[in-house]
């Protein structure tokens, strides 16, 4: 059986994939923006991952299931979009109170360093989902 016919080991390797990427990446980019060690970077990165991946698969579960209603199959420029959008705008919700406290930071710069963060995913959110369903395949509810 292929991974494809697997819809819950699908949304497992692709939400644990994603997020040790991810881990790198927030990492990296929290080491450039704020005024922190690599270890507290680290940390935090694993703890938003943490939050991260759970919404990951909440999402995805969602988002396969309205999309397995949809008349038009298929994961189209406009589909892939609304994807990451609406990921990253429910990320941001569960992140900002996060890290607006492990950074001892106020409102603004939070949002600064989510907004940051949020481009920066967007966009590999984009590129590892297009990846990830030309290796593995498209799921069910898309094809």
């Amino acid at each position: 059986m292929a991974l494809h016919d697997r819809p819950r080991l699908r949304r497992l390797i692709y939400a644990t994939t994603f997020e040790a990427g991810g881990i790198l990446l927030s990492t990296l980019l929290l080491l450039a923006m704020a005024e922190t060690t690599a270890g507290k970077s680290l940390v935090f990165s694993v703890m938003a991952s943490t939050i991260a991946m759970l919404w990951n698969l909440a999402f995805n579960a969602g988002f396969e299931a309205w999309e397995t209603r949809q008349p038009v199959r298929g994961r189209s420029l406009a589909r892939r979009s609304a994807h990451a959008l609406l990921f990253e705008a429910g990320l941001v919700l569960f992140l900002l109170p996060l890290t607006m406290w492990w950074f001892v930071v106020p409102l603004i710069e939070a949002l600064a360093y989510e907004a940051a963060l949020i481009l920066a995913f967007l966009v590999y959110t984009w590129i590892f989902t297009w990846a990830f369903d030309r290796l593995f395949g498209l799921p069910a509810s898309a094809r």
